[in-house]
């Protein structure tokens, strides 16, 4: 009797019988289980600074032939271990602005920090879940008969369960404004810089100040992500923290204070709104955020008074788990959408469906060109960036990875006996595809496997 292997196994097995293996499974094994890697063909000459000797010369050939690099894609969804190097470097950026660190002097855990959640207005009543005490409510609860205009039950008195596939889902999908959704999506990054700009001149108005001063004396800054709820919309996550004129280097005024801050920010909230266009097409719409919104201080556990506050660890990574995630958290697609047809084929619920297609038709309308809604289908809308900071908030995810790219290459200098030595590298590298062959696949889900196991 004979056993056929699988092509994967087949084609690994024969891998490791050529003379190039290890050098082959280096290769890959250094990505950390990518999922799609990138393919670079070409040659590089490490050259002593002092002397101009060349003193290491390598190609792509001593791989297999192709040099492969991480795809660097921050989804969950399309790369898990590029993703959880995405979430591992914002923990740090953030947290390195509540509690100092990278560059960021520990005194900012001084300054007056919150944490406020931000959510999108309501487009018409959905299905939700709702406890209180631990109990859980009824979804909707209305009396028996009433009536949406369309004939559909206005209420719901169902207690659903967290798995309910109707949560997030409209009562009546002809009552559901969905154009008002998506066109929220679209202002949402412009409603968010508004808000910023009122909340500075808010807390100039508490402090008595005339709002041209308040870059004089105090600097505003902040860390935020996107959240998508599982009604399809978005809402913000965001840090936001007062400090002296030149950033965390500086001490905020003495009446900035933690109290000011968020009194502050309740109050722009409900402030900030902006008119969209188009109003003749689909009628006038007046955007803001929604009425829910929380607030709180960012500081550790207090011993004294047994309060728990949002603590900086806690903030850090709530934020970097979102900042990994998108429009497929509340069941879209991760892929973008190139003709109407494809919507026909795409896996969603039937409200997700009903967002896309909202998007591609106000798309191909004149007066909402230039949002680009078309592009954006697929994030039902929301073109924006997921995770956002102001300049002064910390360090960078480009200084993270340039210092660990340094350290690698660091280590690769001491393991050829260049340790100490002043080195530059020179190289000329193109791009020739990605992805694996059967067998690199096999490998890197072993890569993955083991990493998942270790909790990395």
């Amino acid at each position: 009797m004979t056993t056929t292997l699988p092509q994967g196994v087949a084609a690994l097995v024969a891998k490791a019988s050529e003379p190039e293996f290890a050098a082959w499974r280096r290769n890959i094994v250094r990505l950390g289980g990518c999922t799609n890697p990138i393919h670079l063909v070409g040659a590089a000459t490490v050259y002593d600074t002092t002397t101009g000797a060349a003193l290491l010369s390598y190609s792509s050939d001593v791989y297999g032939g192709r040099l492969l690099t991480a795809c660097g894609n921050r989804r969950a969804t399309v790369c898990p271990a590029c993703s959880a190097l995405y979430r591992a470097d914002t923990f740090q950026l953030v947290r390195a602005g509540l509690v100092g660190g990278k560059n960021v002097p520990e005194a900012v855990s001084g300054h007056p920090q919150v944490f406020a959640t931000l959510t999108a207005p309501g487009f018409g009543p959905v299905h939700t879940r709702r406890e209180r005490d631990g109990r859980v409510r009824p979804c909707r609860p209305r009396r028996a008969g009433d009536l949406c205009p369309h004939g559909t039950p206005a209420g719901c008195p169902e207690r659903h369960s967290a798995d309910d596939p109707r949560l997030g889902e409209p009562l009546c999908a002809r009552c559901y404004d969905y154009a008002g959704a998506v066109l929220w999506h679209a202002f949402a990054g412009r409603l968010w810089h508004r808000f910023g700009l009122e909340l500075r001149r808010e807390i100039a108005r508490q402090a008595g100040l005339p709002r041209t001063e308040f870059r004089e004396v105090a600097r505003l800054s902040y860390a935020k992500v996107a959240e998508y709820q599982r009604r399809g919309l978005v809402h913000f996550h965001a840090v936001i923290r007062l400090d002296g004129p030149d950033g965390p280097d500086s001490a905020p005024p003495h009446w900035a204070t933690i109290p000011r801050l968020v009194d502050s920010v309740r109050a722009v909230v409900g402030r900030v709104g902006l008119n969209t266009p188009g109003a003749v097409v689909i009628g006038p719409r007046a955007l803001r955020f929604g009425a829910q919104i929380d607030v709180r201080p960012v500081t550790s556990y207090r011993r004294d008074t047994g309060e728990r506050p949002a603590s900086p660890a806690t903030v850090a990574g709530y934020i970097a788990k979102y900042a990994t995630k998108g429009a497929e958290s509340a069941g879209a697609v991760d892929g973008r959408i190139h003709h109407a047809r494809d919507m026909v084929m795409l896996p969603v619920r039937a409200h997700v469906l009903r967002m896309i297609a909202t998007c591609w038709w106000l798309g191909g309308l004149p007066e909402f060109a230039p949002l680009g809604l078309r592009r954006w289908a697929h994030m039902l809308g929301y073109g924006g960036h997921f995770s956002t900071k102001s300049r002064r908030y910390s360090t960078t995810l480009t200084a993270l990875r340039q210092a660990r790219t340094d350290h690698r290459a660091e280590q690769q200098r001491a393991s050829l006996g260049l340790a100490g030595q002043p080195t530059v590298t020179v190289g000329r590298w193109r791009y020739a595809g990605r992805g694996y062959s059967p067998e690199a696949a096999l490998l890197a889900a072993s890569v993955r496997e083991g990493g998942a196991l270790h909790g990395t």
